[in-house]
């Protein structure tokens, strides 16, 4: 009897340290969010009222322009516009892709009549005023109306976020919460503090850090989204713990109820 009740204060000892040990283990395990890992733009009381400098991109090699030319007399023009493929008064997205101006890697385009004409470092305004002055200096049209468009525009979101995907937008500035916004936000589980935005520009590729939970970045020219950016949102702690074998932390305690459950049947 004796030797019985031993036993059972020795078993008792070992399932109290090992029930110490799993409390530990669970609560090094389970990582619980705060505000400050959710929360966006926290800091915004030290932010104020800034004047917003909207940066807007440069043309690159390979994107597609849409350059149309009006004057009063519209016939006047047409020589100097690209005549629609069957001459279609409705013309789908991909059509008008495919009439467009195509950079060359050299950042120039074919022009009708004005020949090879250098976008290099150009924003679709400066594009705009220089065709209008050389049709006008060179005698070709009196008073032109340019307008210039980027027709390939996109932004690609891959990572957590609701809608990963490649975007197209029309937008001269579309800033990063914006284009966050086409992606359906991030999921509760995107690491909020750093996002990272790939660009290529002028033949550089360059990885930036973004703190979304901060408004630091704001004037940064990172805020505004350029043509074939790409922003990568990576998982938090929480969702890259719970995505190995064993799992979250219910997974956890269902395993070590199950062994206490055997070490109690195995010592009655």
């Amino acid at each position: 009897m004796k030797k019985k009740f031993n036993d059972n204060v020795v078993t008792e000892k070992v399932m109290n340290k090992f029930m110490y040990a799993i409390v530990i283990t669970v609560l090094l395990l389970q990582s619980c969010a705060s505000k400050k890992d959710i929360l966006y733009f926290q800091n915004n009381d030290i932010h104020g009222a800034i004047s917003i400098q909207n940066a807007v991109a440069s043309i690159e090699p390979n994107d597609i322009l849409s350059i149309t030319v009006g004057t009063k007399i519209p016939e006047a023009a047409m020589a100097y516009n690209i005549q629609s493929l069957g001459n279609n008064n409705i013309a789908n997205a991909e059509t008008v892709r495919l009439e467009g101006y195509l950079v060359s890697p050299q950042s120039t385009i074919t022009f009708p009549v004005l020949g090879t004409i250098s976008v290099l470092q150009k924003t679709t305004s400066e594009l705009e005023s220089d065709l209008k002055e050389k049709l006008e200096t060179e005698g070709h049209l009196v008073d032109p109306i340019v307008r210039v468009r980027i027709l390939n525009s996109k932004v690609t979101i891959l990572g957590e976020v609701n809608k990963p995907g490649t975007y197209s937008f029309s937008e001269q500035t579309l800033t990063i919460p914006q284009a966050l916004g086409y992606a359906g936000d991030l999921t509760i589980n995107g690491q909020r503090k750093d996002i990272l935005l790939i660009r290529e520009s002028k033949g550089i590729r360059t990885i930036k850090h973004i703190d979304l939970t901060s408004v630091n970045w704001m004037n940064d020219s990172s805020f505004n989204i350029r043509q074939n950016d790409v922003l990568i949102i990576n998982p938090n702690s929480t969702k890259v713990k719970t995505s190995g074998y064993i799992g979250n932390a219910s997974t956890i305690l269902t395993i070590v109820s199950l062994a206490l459950s055997s070490i109690i049947l195995l010592t009655r």
